[in-house]
């Protein structure tokens, strides 16, 4: 039998089709911010957000209005899910040409007031200067950063808590048991800057003990010395500056054992 015999008998009817497809984009950041003189920096994550504006673009009344919401919108039929996600952020954001990777679909029942509407979910984390070119566009009233502590205090759309708790997961990871700290640090750093990065998503006591962390850094195999060069930028007394290397790094890669 072949798939033009098999197709003969079946009934596109006989199944309920979603009523819409999506992608929805959880784009990250870390910023700095300077808390004195001989201090490493102050740094907070961020996620990005838009508001939905009263009307769409084609001047109708816009669903979850007035709310803020992760950047996205519905999937094209000539594109995939992650094209989708690459253009609905440019159109709403202006943010273009980030390195997003899928992380989960959303399929509750009930989690969309238009129907049955399945959405993937896109992450990143960029740096800051990255995001310089966002404006609101398209449906999107403003474009705006949030800490994590000030995501607990705004109303947001749909299910979008629930996608950004696990896209925390996924920054929280990344940021642990890869090298992508680096992306947030200069080329040569202290060990307080960088255990300023990773303190953005833990309170785990071997990171967040200076003296630990300070020892840790030394027998990191993924990280080495800058032979001869210190810095006074976060203490009073030199501090030894540090780069990564090119090793393949072991998850996890901060907290293990070496």
């Amino acid at each position: 039998m072949t798939n033009k015999d098999a197709l003969k008998h079946y009934d596109v009817n006989q199944y309920r089709t979603p009523d819409g497809y999506t992608s929805d984009i959880a784009v990250f950041t870390i910023t700095s911010e300077k808390t004195g003189v001989y201090k490493p920096p102050e740094m907070t994550l961020k996620l990005m957000l838009i508001k939905r504006s009263v009307k769409d673009a084609e001047d109708n009344p816009n669903i979850e209005a007035e709310k803020w919401a992760l950047p996205g919108g519905f999937v094209e039929t000539s594109e995939t899910a992650f094209e989708a996600a690459r253009r609905e952020l440019e159109e709403e954001t202006s943010v273009k040409d980030v390195h997003l990777k899928h992380f989960g679909v959303y399929d509750r029942p009930g989690r969309d007031p238009r129907g049955w509407i399945i959405s993937n979910a896109h992450y990143a984390i960029v740096p800051e200067h990255d995001l310089t070119a966002r404006k609101a566009n398209d449906d999107a009233a403003e474009v705006k950063l949030f800490s994590l502590d000030e995501l607990k205090t705004i109303a947001l759309a749909f299910d979008h808590d629930t996608i950004i708790i696990d896209a925390i997961k996924m920054i929280t990871s990344d940021l642990l048991q890869t090298t992508v700290a680096k992306a947030f640090l200069p080329k040569a750093f202290t060990y307080s800057e960088l255990q300023a990065v990773l303190l953005t998503v833990t309170n785990d006591p071997a990171i967040a003990s200076h003296q630990s962390f300070a020892r840790k850094i030394k027998t990191l195999p993924f990280i080495q010395e800058v032979k001869g060069q210190t810095t006074s930028r976060t203490s009073k007394k030199p501090t030894q500056l540090y780069q990564f290397n090119d090793m393949e790094v072991v998850k996890p890669i901060y907290t293990a054992r070496y």
